[in-house]
């Protein structure tokens, strides 16, 4: 959808403030604030980084949100393009693979895909592979390619929780830690990763998203009182029929934790 599109979508949805958090880019931003401004809501300028944890041992991608950020900072911004250009390498890579088990043409019909060519990712190839038929929808994409010991799943590094949480905290947002309930790690590795976040500066964890249950919910609210984090509340929405809840859509955080956009000057 285009940043406008989702900015109405957050309108009709009752939302009173929303924030856009593109992977990787915040090429959205200038046109979804502007939309914003029309509908009469708070807009919040974030991104969405992606993230290589103990890539020696665990490997583990994890998605750090930036809350209030200014998109102009030259480290975030230098940062993200260098992401951006590893997004386009990887690609390439799945593109071979599917290639090497005779699905050709993988690359091409991804790109047909994306709205935004910088921004190539393994959805848009299982958008493809949807609307090509080989499977059918994208949910079924994902349950037979493109993840871990799958067809068309590549390992790539991408930028390290110090940098994400530095290329944040440099400008001037507030960095969380994304959807935690997602991440296939144990419970005392959770705990490894939260400690060593806030000890990196970061600041606030989701514990209100389209991709948690209820119980993840109260998982990741204990925690956040446990380490002090300030609690986060976001849709986690990609597109129509692509995710389990739309903006303005979710319940509320408790009461007994601070909202992390309180945080915000």
């Amino acid at each position: 959808m285009s940043p406008t599109a989702l900015v109405e979508l957050a309108a009709k949805g009752g939302c009173h403030a929303f924030a856009l958090t593109d992977h990787d880019t915040t090429q959205g931003l200038a046109e979804a604030s502007a939309s914003a401004l029309q509908h009469g809501l708070r807009f919040i300028h974030g991104v969405e980084i992606s993230v290589t944890w103990r890539p020696q041992s665990l490997n583990t991608t994890l998605h750090i949100v930036g809350l209030n950020i200014d998109p102009a900072h030259e480290a975030l911004r230098a940062g993200l393009e260098m992401l951006r250009e590893g997004r386009k390498l990887r690609a390439v890579r799945i593109a071979a693979d599917f290639e090497r088990i005779g699905i050709p043409g993988t690359l091409e019909g991804a790109y047909r895909h994306a709205q935004n060519p910088d921004m190539i990712g393994r959805t848009h190839f299982a958008r493809h592979l949807a609307a090509s038929g080989v499977v059918r929808d994208v949910g079924a994409a994902f349950g037979r390619f493109l993840v871990k010991g799958k067809p068309g799943y590549v390992a790539h590094e991408w930028a390290t929780l110090e940098h994400a949480v530095a290329w944040i905290k440099g400008a001037g947002g507030v960095a969380v830690i994304a959807h935690p309930g997602r991440y296939r790690i144990s419970p005392q590795v959770m705990r490894e990763l939260l400690g060593e976040f806030k000890a990196l500066g970061g600041d606030a964890i989701e514990v209100v998203t389209g991709s948690h249950t209820p119980q993840h919910c109260k998982e990741y609210a204990r925690h956040a009182r446990e380490f002090g984090f300030l609690a986060s509340r976001g849709s986690d929405f990609h597109g129509h029929g692509e995710s389990a809840c739309a903006p303005g859509k979710l319940p509320a955080l408790p009461d007994d934790l601070q909202p992390v956009w309180q945080a915000f000057r």
